[in-house]
């Protein structure tokens, strides 16, 4: 089968390799659509991931499609079924796993190799995180379960409350799929700053109260407290992944705000946190990573009930063979997510 391979920072081939084979408890799927992710980019640009991938390795993470081959001792399952696979499972049996704190699980079973034609899908997945999706729902659609996932899983950890005053840093993916969910869903009234006018106008479509691109201001917080009665956002959520960021994120918080730093930032990297207002104005600063089962199953329901129009964030569909090409267009902030058909 064609598969891309990722050999190191923005080293990504194309290669012919063995079709995959089911193990005991394994599936394997034909891949009807693979999403690009702002994760992956940030893979492709620093050449691997602390916690997901080492390369040389087979790579991306969203995908859906038909399952083609089963292995011995899986049952529920039958060929034809059409489905999407989280990229993980929690092992359910450690320290974490025992507290239904999942994403925290140091036995995480991670799967990639999206970009392909053919996925297989590990036995603790296909246990845990392998889903049946509804015959109307596109596949580039369900493949965006996951980055959904993570979203909801940081929307619950950010104590929004109806009718709260919410600042979501970033305009890529993720940062619009909060602005979806913080807006249809939980009442929140949101201000969203980022670098590109035609994603800021996709932010306004999906909720957002007012956009702003930061490229036009000299100071983001200072603009925060004046849309927020001179106080600064309820609740702030950071999803970039740089350091700078972060720091903005805190400055735009009112006294008694929680801070979602949920943007992952570079390996060894570091921020400072003034600590007078850190511990005088009450902040709750947490770092949210990765989803939970519960959260994937609420993605792929959220997803299939079409009331929010995440075929917003599909710029466009493109054949395997433009991996690459798609890849320095998402560096050139050309497009948000891509779907490759194989």
């Amino acid at each position: 089968m064609l598969a891309a391979l990722l050999y190191g920072k923005e080293n990504l081939r194309l290669e012919t390799v063995a079709d995959p084979t089911p193990k005991k408890g394994e599936v394997v799927i034909q891949v009807g659509a693979a999403t690009t992710c702002g994760t992956d980019l940030k893979v492709w640009r620093r050449g691997g991931h602390a916690k997901m991938l080492k390369p040389p390795t087979l790579f991306g993470h969203e995908a859906a499609g038909q399952i083609v081959a089963i292995g011995e001792g899986v049952t529920g399952w039958q060929i034809g079924d059409r489905v999407v696979a989280n990229n993980s499972a929690p092992c359910m049996n450690c320290f974490f796993c025992q507290r239904q704190e999942y994403s925290l699980c140091p036995n995480l079973t991670w799967n990639n190799g999206t970009f392909a034609e053919y996925l297989k899908i590990p036995a603790p997945i296909v246990e845990h995180n392998l889903l049946p999706i509804p015959e109307d729902l596109p596949y580039e659609l369900a493949a965006m379960t996951e980055p959904l996932a993570c979203v909801l899983h940081g929307a619950a950890r950010s104590n929004v409350k109806l009718g709260d005053r919410v600042v979501v840093l970033g305009d890529g993916a993720i940062g619009l799929m909060f602005v979806a969910k913080l807006t249809h869903d939980l009442g929140a009234e949101v201000l969203l700053f980022g670098g590109n006018d035609d994603r800021l106008e996709i932010g306004q479509k999906l909720g957002a109260a007012q956009t702003f691109n930061y490229r036009q201001l000299p100071d983001i917080p200072t603009l925060v407290k004046e849309f927020t009665d001179g106080w600064g956002a309820d609740v702030v959520i950071e999803a970039t992944g740089l350091p700078s960021v972060w720091e903005t994120a805190i400055a735009c918080a009112r006294p008694g705000a929680t801070v979602n730093l949920f943007g992952g930032c570079p390996r060894d990297t570091t921020i400072t946190v003034n600590t007078e207002q850190l511990h005088y104005s009450e902040l709750t600063l947490k770092g949210v990573f990765h989803n939970t089962p519960e959260f994937v199953r609420a993605a792929l329901s959220l997803i299939a009930s079409r009331r929010i129009p995440f075929e917003l964030l599909i710029s466009e569909q493109r054949p395997l063979q433009d991996l690459e090409a798609v890849f320095c267009d998402m560096r050139s902030r050309k497009v948000i997510k891509v779907a490759m058909i194989p």
